[in-house]
């Protein structure tokens, strides 16, 4: 009924990444971190100083650090201890009373602890939106995207990232960035969330994506400094708003076909009026591509 004694396996490695079904990319400016119940009490279960956790936990601070760096939330979950029979409720059946009331067990470890400015959640069940306001919070803060590591895979982690795309924020499960009970059920999670419900991806693909994220950002910091408009502009600030590849997007590709919604494209025409461009939700509706928006707004005197 309690947690098994975990025997030391060798964490999987990038080329041993399932194909993912999607090709979704993480944007700095919609993304949150998740940090998922990496406590004492956890970890205490496998040998710390062998694989997988020596990987988990380097992997973990790379990605944080580079998180706080690019402005992107961290949020943490972190059961509490002596729970009652009515919270803990049919966890009890599979896992027993879970934490006791101590410090020792209910911190998170030292190596990857939470900040002053970094959220932590009270986790009751394995999804980490249940009883909590984490979705509540994502909205709050336009971000439809969730970058997830810790432990364990296929249970907290992988019921996350199911509940996540439920709830249409798209989840990144960083593969080298959780561990599990075995390499057979590490395996089975990524695969399943690979499949159905996020993209998998590992540590240094997520930095890569979220460096190519900052670029695209300071792209279109230095065109909202020089207030003005290029059609590499437009296109970037349409990037931006979907979480595509500037390059991915055609000039005369249907814009709605690939997620512009009402609200993304009336967050583009407060964007461009405030170039000074005279333009309106109706006009850009009409014609949804590159090519035709281009079109209306070259005679502008804001463009460069």
């Amino acid at each position: 009924m309690a947690i098994p004694a975990i025997t030391p396996y060798a964490m999987p490695v990038e080329s041993e990444l399932p194909k993912n079904k999607v090709s979704w990319k993480v944007d700095p400016s919609r993304s949150v971190l998740l940090v998922h119940d990496m406590q004492q009490y956890f970890l205490d279960y496998y040998t710390v100083t062998e694989s997988p956790i020596t990987e988990l936990i380097s992997h973990i601070q790379s990605i944080k650090s580079r998180c706080v760096e690019l402005g992107i939330p961290v949020v943490y979950t972190a059961q509490p201890g002596n729970q009652n029979s009515e919270d803990r409720a049919l966890l009890t059946d599979f896992w027993g009373p879970g934490l006791d009331d101590d410090i020792n067990q209910t911190k998170v470890v030292d190596e990857v602890a939470p900040s002053e400015d970094d959220i932590v959640l009270t986790k009751w069940r394995y999804s980490a939106f249940k009883r909590t306001n984490l979705l509540e919070m994502m909205k709050e803060q336009g971000r439809d995207q969730l970058i997830i590591c810790g432990v364990y895979a296929h249970i907290g982690c992988l019921l996350t990232a199911s509940e996540a795309f439920m709830l249409d924020i798209k989840p990144f499960l960083v593969s080298d960035a959780v561990a599990d009970f075995s390499l057979e059920e590490h395996k089975m999670a990524i695969k399943y969330a690979a499949e159905r419900c996020a993209v998998t991806i590992s540590t240094s693909q997520l930095l890569e994506q979220l460096k190519s994220g900052e670029q695209v950002l300071a792209g279109t910091s230095q065109e909202n400094d020089e207030h003005c408009l290029t059609l590499d502009g437009l296109r970037i600030q349409i990037a931006e708003l979907l979480g595509e590849s500037p390059s991915d997007i055609g000039d005369n590709e249907d814009i709605v076909d690939i997620g512009m919604d009402s609200i993304r494209m009336m967050t583009l025409v407060e964007i461009l009026r405030g170039k000074g461009a005279e333009i309106n939700f109706m006009q850009m509706a009409e014609k949804p591509t590159i090519a035709a928006w281009w079109e209306l707004l070259s005679s502008q005197k804001v463009l460069a």
